[in-house]
């Protein structure tokens, strides 16, 4: 049936006149741009990867001339088996490189390796041989059979009776070795999508996935590597042109080489680029889901390519944006995640999503590679949302659990949308989801290993990364010194704290949570030579007032004097912190502040600090690990000895 139906539609396109068939291809790839929305976006996305420098209306207006060509390439397919050898010898002409090629060919017969592109009417190429003026050597065509066996028995014999020898990817490669063996020449369609048995290269900036077939053909027999492409000049009317491809003599050299002649023919030849089928998954191997957080293929041509490109650092067109928690604890909590997807995903753009104040604070450890603000709540930041879908988002990483935040990804137009489910609470708007399994008891393992496993689900390959944020920074001097939000802020902050303790007495969420203050006075009583700073925000200052009164110069208040980055910079100058489960505890932690964390009705196995800085959990006598304490039992004495031990 299919065949039938192949059949009746060639006779049928070969028979209509092609006034009527140009608007018929006019209408049709318009009707895919506009109508077929995950076309258009993957159309527009791939555009505004590979072109980001050009506007909005350029993208589209090569987008829609690319469908065109692509429906008008689909009704040449159809109609050649039908189409008259003199309409064909009207339609399709030889430049000056390909005659020139051919005659050299003619002369000096030479193993060639050809490779083919996905331009407008590549159908056409199937007519060189019929259309040289000289006899040339054997052609083969390397091609993907189609699944019918009927109708790729059908497609073949049409295809090769212009002289042109089809080899199916299942069963000729070994006639392609033959060829080439005899002097003859092969043809690899080469900017297809080449999945987890190809290897990484970059086209366009970004990471893809390339055949490595032209390059083994063309070192295996020292044979000349050309591409061979149709120039579209009018509607069904083409003009055959070929380039020299130079390249190093290897497999990999070949590979990127043809990779470069793409990207440079499509970057300065506008009607070649509008005649490239941005329509297919060339760089859609690297986001499949479960493998969306690392880098893989069979082989990895990416130092190679650095090389040539003479850099160290790959280019990052993958944009991953991040949604952050909204508690600044559960964000320190997720940094080590953040850091080892950026090791495993050094081609991504990362940019981070979260409150203004918690973007101040991780831009200074330049965590990413930019920094979104939520805006305020309200209608107007859905439409703020709604125009981030020109950014054309590849994914969108959820920490937050609520409906808001998927709706703000759906909003966005981010196509994969990655967040975790707990067992009975559904999230219709991801895209793909880790289903925490029934079997994880929440309250005897950390929140970060949950969220590893999240990660691992995607294919992160290793642990997160948890050495505080100075010891992983990668430039040398002080630690500090890019916490501030400006270049002076280091001189301006106070230095009456410089190795004193630091306090946080206070707790935002949740009074249960703070040691009671007649325990830190009896702290900072027992510890009469020792400097005191104590820390919380502005809704923190009674409890503030309460502890630092009565001590004169040796406690300082600094309760609601500081925003989150001076908060943070007062930290680093501090020996030693003692505080309660607070976000200023993380924070703390992530700066490799040695810690003194007072638990009592949280669970620290669940919550606690997860840096590898200098660390002690208290908890008051007889608590069991997972939390349920009162803090008031937890006396001063239990303190200041793990003070003294946590201090050796």
């Amino acid at each position: 049936m299919l065949l039938f139906v192949i059949q009746f539609l060639g006779r049928l396109t070969a028979a209509t006149p092609e006034p009527v068939l140009r608007v018929a291809a006019a209408v049709l790839g318009d009707a895919i741009f506009a109508g077929m929305r995950a076309r258009r976006r993957l159309i527009l996305a791939n555009l505004h990867h590979a072109f980001p420098e050009r506007p909005a209306r350029w993208h589209r207006r090569i987008g829609r001339a690319s469908c065109r060509r692509m429906v008008e390439t689909a009704l040449l397919s159809l109609a050649t088996p039908y189409l008259a050898e003199r309409r064909i010898r009207r339609m399709a002409t030889l430049g000056a490189s390909v005659t020139a090629m051919s005659r050299d060919l003619a002369e000096r017969p030479h193993p060639v390796v050809f490779g083919t592109a996905h331009l407008a009417l590549w159908e056409a190429q199937t007519w060189l041989r019929w259309l040289s003026p000289v006899p040339l050597p054997e052609f083969g065509i390397i091609f993907r059979p189609l699944d019918n066996r009927a109708a790729n028995e059908f497609v073949t014999s049409t295809r090769e009776k212009f002289g042109m020898r089809m080899l199916s990817r299942k069963e000729g490669f070994v006639e392609a070795l033959a060829l080439l063996r005899a002097n003859a020449c092969v043809g690899v369609l080469f900017d297809q999508n080449a999945g987890m048995q190809g290897a990484l290269t970059l086209c366009f900036d970004r990471v893809c996935s390339t055949t490595e077939l032209p390059g083994l053909l063309a070192v295996k027999f020292g044979a000349e590597v050309r591409t061979f492409y149709p120039r579209r000049t009018g509607f069904w009317r083409v003009t055959f042109e070929s380039d020299p491809v130079a390249h190093d003599g290897t497999t990999e050299g070949v590979t990127l080489a043809l990779n470069r002649w793409l990207e440079d023919a499509l970057r300065h030849d506008e009607a070649l680029c509008a005649s490239w089928l941005w329509a297919h998954d060339r760089w859609r191997n690297q986001d499949m889901p479960s493998r969306r957080f690392r880098l893989e293929a069979k082989r990895n041509f990416l130092g190679a390519e650095l090389r040539a490109r003479g850099t160290a650092t790959l280019p990052r067109r993958t944009r991953i944006w991040v949604r952050l928690p909204n508690w600044l604890g559960d964000v320190m909590m997720a940094l080590p995640l953040l850091r080892a997807l950026r090791a495993s995903r050094p081609d991504a753009e990362i940019t981070l999503v979260a409150k203004p104040q918690v973007l101040a604070l991780l831009r200074a450890w330049e965590l990413a590679d930019a920094y979104h603000p939520l805006p305020p709540r309200g209608i107007r930041s859905w439409w703020h949302f709604f125009r981030l879908r020109r950014a054309y988002i590849d994914v969108w990483v959820l920490f937050t659990n609520s409906l808001r935040g998927d709706l703000e990804a759906w909003v966005a137009g981010a196509r994969q949308r990655f967040g975790l489910v707990r067992p009975g609470k559904p999230r219709p708007l991801l895209s793909h989801r880790y289903e925490v399994p029934r079997s994880f008891d929440e309250r005897t393992h950390h929140q970060l290993e949950l969220w590893t496993d999240f990660f691992h689900h995607f294919g992160l390959p290793g642990g997160p990364d948890t050495r505080p944020v100075a010891a992983a920074r990668d430039t040398a001097g002080d630690a500090t010194s890019n916490l501030s939000a400006s270049p002076d802020a280091t001189k301006q902050a106070p230095k009456f704290g410089a190795g004193a303790i630091g306090l946080i007495p206070g707790s935002e969420n949740n009074p249960e949570k703070r040691w009671p203050v007649v325990r830190w006075r009896e702290l900072i009583a027992a510890l009469p030579d020792e400097r005191f700073v104590v820390f919380g925000t502005a809704n923190d200052l009674p409890i503030a007032n309460a502890v630092a009164t009565g001590f004169g110069h040796r406690v300082e208040n600094a309760a609601g004097k500081t925003d989150l980055l001076a908060f943070a910079e007062r930290l680093s100058t501090c020996r030693l912190l003692i505080t309660n489960d607070t976000g200023g505890m993380h924070l703390a932690n992530a700066l490799g502040v040695p810690l003194i964390a007072v638990f009592g009705p949280t669970n620290p196995v669940r919550t606690g600090p997860v840096f590898s800085a200098p660390t002690r959990i208290i908890q008051p006598p007889n608590c069991p690990p997972t939390g349920g304490g009162a803090l008031l039992d937890l006396e001063a004495n239990i303190v200041v000895t793990a003070i003294a031990e946590i201090s050796r």
